[in-house]
Order: structure tokens, then C-alpha cells, then sequence
């Protein structure tokens, strides 16, 4: 099966390590590209093609103040992966919850 690409599917945007590291990093405040070139350790066009990457399927938002351009994470644009991984949570919560009360009631035999 062809694996979506990623300027249209937030889970393989996220799939990248350095977009979820960019996206953690933009989670505090916003920032300008130069100031995630800093702190990712990775060149200016690979930190723009990230960013781009994050904007086009809505993670990123970025607005203009005077010449700069700042980005910040859009925390809305994550629900599909928040829901994703609350439907797991929710999975193995049952699943440990069984697991205890089969356990107590061995203890009881």
C-alpha cells in the first residue's frame, strides 16, 4: 500500500523526528525560523522545508510581525492524533483493569 504523503496526512508529518522536535519546540512559544535553526542544530532550508511540511497539513499556524515570519504550533490540528492514541489508552486500561481481577481473584483461591 502507497504510504500518503506528507503534506497531506498530520500521523506521517509527525513521523519525521525532527518535525515532532520543531513541533515541541514551538509548543512554548512562538518562534522565527532563525530561532528553530538554533535550537534544532539543523540548517535554515531543512528547518523551512519542516516548517512548510507542519504548515501545510495545519500542525503549524505562522503570522507576520514586521520582516520576520513566527511560528507556533496549532495544538487543534493534533486531535486526530490525541483521539488515535486515547482510543489505546482506553484499550489497555481495560485490559490491565482484567488483568487485576483475574489476578485477585487467583489470590483468593
Amino acid at each position: 500500500m502507497a504510504r500518503a504523503a506528507t503534506t497531506t496526512d498530520v500521523f506521517n508529518a509527525i513521523a519525521e523526528p525532527r518535525r515532532r522536535e520543531i513541533l515541541r519546540y514551538l509548543a512554548r512559544r512562538e518562534r522565527a525560523v532563525g530561532e528553530v535553526v538554533a535550537a534544532v542544530g539543523l540548517a535554515q532550508p531543512s528547518v523551512s522545508k519542516h516548517l512548510r511540511v507542519l504548515k501545510e497539513v495545519g500542525l503549524v499556524q505562522s503570522r507576520r510581525k514586521g520582516r520576520r515570519v513566527l511560528y507556533r504550533t496549532n495544538s487543534r490540528a493534533l486531535k486526530p492524533v490525541r483521539d488515535w492514541a486515547a482510543w489505546f489508552d482506553r484499550y489497555w486500561q481495560h485490559q490491565l483493569e482484567r488483568v487485576k481481577e483475574h489476578a485477585e481473584k487467583a489470590n483468593k483461591n
